[in-house]
């Protein structure tokens, strides 16, 4: 057991304990945002075929080679080629096909001119410019070439992979099952929503609030229940979800006060601890560690804490356990719209809102910063990372950050 890491060790100590889950199928209609736990390469050309980009008239550039306003070439309509269907009269001399779009271009043609551009009845078409030989085809594989990796293993489905899938028939995506993490809350002091508190009394927020962020990266969240301050009433929870899930989050129990009974629970559970606490603020008190390949993340019970360690420290385990190829945080520049006094001797992590001025990009902070507050967490979606003994910040500092 670590005591204290830095928040780096603390996450790559998690990265080498998680294991990735098993697979499945999903239906394509299904499938946006899963992870793909198979590579996707083409099979087919697409378009299969050269194809018309535009309602019009397929034609011989040659026929057309000396037309103009002043002396237009009449061509004899032949044949009309729809979406969907195919040509059966070969494009000669001194003919045009009508052709919709999306049409496979008819043999003999080598251009398309467009419908507003010619003048046209049922039977004959008039040309007033040439064409070149080529234009206006969508020619068969300008999309996508066969024996093109599209997609990699561990490549999110977003709207483009879907489509791409779709046009190599794919129906049913084999993709990564979607981690199944077990919540637990302890404390005496707790009370889920819905109750009347009593004196003493707080409502249970992390509940929500992990469910929520689990939800965000692709985890499906059981709650497992609210336990007092027993160590053996923990524990029998830690069993429990370590035995239905995936891996699982508690909060609360975690620092070193005289009922923080996490860490017993997490040993008589049979949990090889990894690390306790972690050197960041907030989100130091946690103990984290793992049991037959599943990953147990014991996270304080102040909420703006324990959110800031999950960010930091536990989210990318969870994305690797998922299947995802980039788990690591995407870390860019960010300016500080406003000074921050408070000294600090480790890491800390502020939360905020990203703005964009002029290419620029920057951390409007969002109210309070204390461990407990968890209303300054909304409307956040980027945090800035303060290096140890950085001091206090100034209005326009660089900092570097990431999405959360």
């Amino acid at each position: 057991m670590i005591f204290n890491p830095e928040y780096e060790a603390a996450r790559q100590l998690l990265l080498d304990a998680a294991e990735i889950i098993d697979t499945e199928k999903v239906s394509l209609e299904r499938s946006f945002g899963r992870v793909l736990a198979q590579q996707i390469v083409a099979e087919d050309n697409v378009p299969p075929f050269d194809r018309s980009p535009y309602d019009g008239y397929a034609l011989r550039s040659e026929d057309v080679a000396s037309a103009s306003k002043e002396s237009p070439v009449t061509l004899r309509i032949v044949e009309e080629v729809a979406a969907g269907a195919v040509s059966t009269i070969p494009c000669e001399k001194g003919t045009a096909v009508k052709i919709l779009t999306g049409a496979p271009i008819p043999m003999g043609a080598d251009c398309v001119v467009m419908y507003e551009k010619t003048k046209f009845d049922d039977s004959f078409v008039t040309i007033f410019s040439p064409l070149k030989f080529g234009e206006n085809i969508v020619r068969m594989g300008d999309d996508v070439r066969k024996g093109t990796i599209l997609a990699e293993v561990g490549q999110k489905i977003d709207t483009g992979v879907a489509g791409t899938l779709a046009s190599q028939g794919v129906a049913e995506p084999v993709v990564f099952r979607r981690p199944k993490v077990g919540i637990i809350s302890t404390g005496n002091e707790v009370t889920e929503p819905g109750k009347k508190l009593s004196g003493g009394k707080i409502y249970n927020s992390n509940r929500f609030i992990f469910a929520s962020a689990l939800d965000a990266i692709g985890c499906d969240s059981v709650y497992l229940g609210l336990s007092g301050d027993r160590p053996e009433d923990i524990a029998a929870l830690i069993e429990k979800g370590l035995e239905t899930c995936d891996a699982v989050i508690s909060t609360g129990g975690v620092s070193a006060g005289d009922y923080d009974f996490t860490p017993a629970a997490m040993e008589i559970a049979g949990v090889e601890i990894l690390f306790r606490g972690v050197n960041i603020k907030p989100g130091m008190a946690c103990a984290c560690g793992s049991k037959n390949g599943k990953l147990y993340l014991g996270l304080s019970g102040n909420p703006a804490s324990a959110l800031t360690n999950f960010y930091a420290v536990v989210k990318p385990a969870l994305l690797k356990m998922a299947g995802h190829k980039e788990y690591m945080p995407e870390i860019f520049s960010l300016k500080m719209t406003e000074a921050f006094g408070k000294k600090n001797k480790m890491t800390r992590f502020l939360r905020g809102k990203l703005v964009i001025n002029n290419g620029e990009a920057s951390i409007k902070l969002m109210g309070d910063q204390g461990n407990a507050v968890i209303s300054s967490a909304i409307g956040c979606d980027v945090m800035a990372i303060v290096p140890p003994a950085f001091g206090a910040i100034e209005q326009g500092t660089i900092l570097e950050g990431f999405m959360i």
